[in-house]
């Protein structure tokens, strides 16, 4: 892609390299229309990021096995921008399928958070592949906890095993900071589960989800704890950034809540990953894939039109 493109008022350039062709400026909500999409390479273009015109151009992983299991996913996933550069649905995807494919995850568990799962079982966007639907105990945790169910919760991963569950937030370009739609959500937190936000809380909800704004993280510490707690398993909240980003929120977030020896909120980083990766003493196609993959990872475009790497990576 090219290091830096043109945008005016009205017009943005196509970002491959070579490409001269413009389209029209989008505006405000990003648009898969063709007055927006470069006719030579068939992307949807906005000033800021570009989509592909199929998600699966996104994807690293396209075995038939991963191809069933995206189709499974989709099932039961509700908002999906993968086919986006800047797509933090994708990278999730991309990294979390490699751990799985080669048989990672618990080395990946063990070695970045520092924890050892027995038996674990990858849970993408609440899609359980051995119940072949939404996991069973999401679903009863959004029944106790959500306004509306069907429109509750959706952890980007979860890692469920014989002794732990592991709840990961991934954040690419977006924040932690977001605040509830609807303020009605915060008696039906308050209350439920026999008063267990205050077993899990050492702050009220609107401290905690409006004012600091951390009402993501409330949420899944939330739901995760009580989970846990009904299966009698650790629980680990794991909040997944770039390197460079949101440094301080173990700190501001763990002065609201009640950690104990059998629940955890912790930070790693998409480096951390790497390094993991590139440090592993295995070679073959698969990682050759990633760690190019992870290299050259790109978000898109800022607001002079230069293109951003997504990692710090020396």
């Amino acid at each position: 892609m090219k290091e830096s493109i043109e945008i005016t008022e009205t017009t943005v350039e196509c970002p491959v390299k070579g490409c001269s062709e413009k389209v029209e400026r989008q505006r405000k909500d990003f648009k898969r229309e063709e007055r927006f999409k470069c006719p030579k390479h068939n992307i949807y273009v906005s000033s800021s990021t570009w989509e592909y015109p199929c998600e699966l151009d996104n994807l690293l992983w396209k075995d038939k096995a991963d191809l069933d299991l995206f189709k499974k996913i989709k099932t039961v996933k509700r908002e999906s921008r993968i086919a986006r550069d800047n797509s933090e649905d994708a990278v999730t995807w991309n990294v979390f399928r490699f751990l799985e494919r080669n048989n990672l995850i618990n080395v990946f568990l063990d070695k970045v958070i520092g924890v050892t799962v027995q038996e674990s079982e990858v849970i993408y966007w609440s899609y359980s592949q051995s119940q072949n639907h939404s996991w069973d105990m999401l679903e009863k945790a959004r029944k106790e906890f959500e306004l509306v169910p069907s429109k509750g919760s959706e952890p980007d991963i979860m890692i469920a095993g014989k002794n732990a569950l592991i709840i990961i937030e991934s954040k690419l370009t977006a924040s932690n900071e977001n605040e509830p739609s609807n303020l009605n959500v915060e008696n039906k937190y308050k209350t439920s589960g026999q008063g267990w936000w205050n077993e899990v809380f050492s702050s009220d909800f609107k401290t905690v989800a409006i004012i600091k704004k951390k009402y993501e993280l409330s949420r899944f510490w939330l739901l995760g704890t009580w989970m846990a707690k009904q299966k009698d398993l650790d629980f680990y909240l794991v909040n997944l950034v770039l390197s460079e980003r949101e440094k301080d929120i173990e700190a501001v977030f763990k002065r609201h809540i009640k950690e104990s020896q059998t629940r955890r909120f912790t930070r790693i980083t998409w480096e951390d990953i790497y390094q993991l990766i590139f440090d592993l003493e295995f070679s073959g196609t698969d990682k050759d894939m990633i760690i190019k993959y992870v290299r050259n990872k790109t978000i898109g475009y800022d607001g002079n039109g230069r293109l951003q790497r997504a990692f710090s990576i020396h």
